[in-house]
């Protein structure tokens, strides 16, 4: 294991970019650091739940089921706050107008929830439909893709000619997922706004390597540092991906001869089963590749960085203030309480 020079650590401390802002989760407090309009930096504070700290929840593989779907909550309520100092959006022109009024379902919801509960019955359903899309994109349209090659292939070719085993139309399936997920980033990079959101996305990664290796947290000192880090979303959902294939090996594609769809069901319900146990899987990977630094680690996260070329931008230095505001307000009152 390679040594790390004096006053530096790995650090537990994590964020995610959001509109014009990131959000950094510590060892006690969440902080979503915003620029307005005007240039002022907002903060918005919170304690990390009681709940979180059970001895039971920082079990391995539990840890990471449970984290994933809390950083789901913890994001969506993070660019609820961001996006709410942008109440001005562009005409046909390009100039900037007032936003629309509320629509009649909003309306109905604030008026018999108040706009507080309205608000938080409409973040639960952004979190259902972005893990209904999610797991229909990325998890069950490749499966189909697969399921349906296969049985038009063996419509034409006799069975001696075809015969794919259950582990390679597995890691077909994987290789089908990976590509679309790799084309689905590529495509939203184009965004304006996502580009922007990708540059403070590129400013957390560095603020917090800066503050990794015993550096004060200046503008000047993030700036020496590579937007690229091992222990990133974007390559948790890689690891995600190819986990996927070791564990949907022994679920196998049920069987050829029975009724379409109980061999649909029997493909597809047990992926969405298993899903939560990837995901715990796949944190503790991630978790090994960005405390430690040899050659094993560097190969799991050689391909989350590659990736990171499309998630991340060289952000401005107003935006690595952002970085700075919001880690700095999370860092611990005991020295080394966030070693990871």
């Amino acid at each position: 294991m390679a040594k790390e020079k004096s006053g530096a650590h790995r650090t537990s401390i994590g964020g995610q970019a959001v509109i014009e802002g990131i959000m950094m989760r510590g060892p006690k407090l969440i902080v979503t650091a915003v620029r307005k309009p005007d240039g002022e930096i907002v903060t918005d504070k919170k304690d990390v739940p009681k709940s979180r700290k059970s001895k039971i929840l920082k079990l391995p593989v539990i840890r990471g089921c449970v984290g994933f779907f809390d950083s789901m909550v913890l994001g969506v309520k993070a660019l609820m706050f961001s996006a709410s100092f942008f109440d001005l959006e562009e005409d046909e022109n390009g100039e900037e107008k007032p936003k629309k009024e509320p629509g009649r379902f909003e309306s109905w919801m604030e008026a018999r929830l108040g706009s507080e509960k309205a608000l938080e019955v409409v973040m639960y359903i952004s979190i259902g439909l972005s893990l209904i899309i999610g797991i229909g994109l990325f998890f069950m349209l490749p499966t189909l893709i697969v399921g349906a090659v296969s049985n038009l292939i063996e419509s034409f070719l006799p069975a001696a000619l075809y015969n794919w085993s259950s582990l390679i139309k597995t890691f077909i399936e994987v290789v089908i997922r990976i590509i679309i997920f790799i084309g689905y980033l590529a495509l939203v990079s184009l965004m304006k706004d996502i580009k922007r959101t990708f540059m403070y996305h590129g400013a957390e990664h560095m603020a917090i390597a800066c503050f990794e290796s015993g550096e004060d947290l200046t503008v000047e000192n993030v700036k020496k540092h590579s937007r690229f880090h091992p222990r990133c979303g974007t390559s948790f959902l890689l690891i995600v991906m190819v986990v996927s294939l070791f564990v949907f090996a022994f679920v196998g594609w049920g069987p050829e001869d029975a009724e379409w769809y109980v061999t649909l069901a029997w493909r597809l319900l047990p992926r969405l089963a298993l899903l939560p146990v990837i995901a715990g899987i796949s944190y503790e990977i991630i978790k090994f590749a960005g405390r430690y630094t040899n050659p094993l680690t560097r190969a799991i996260s050689a391909p989350g960085k590659a990736l990171q070329h499309i998630t991340t931008r060289q952000p401005t230095d107003d935006q690595i203030e952002v970085a700075i505001t919001a880690l700095t307000a999370v860092l611990p009152e005991v020295e080394g309480e966030d070693k990871w």
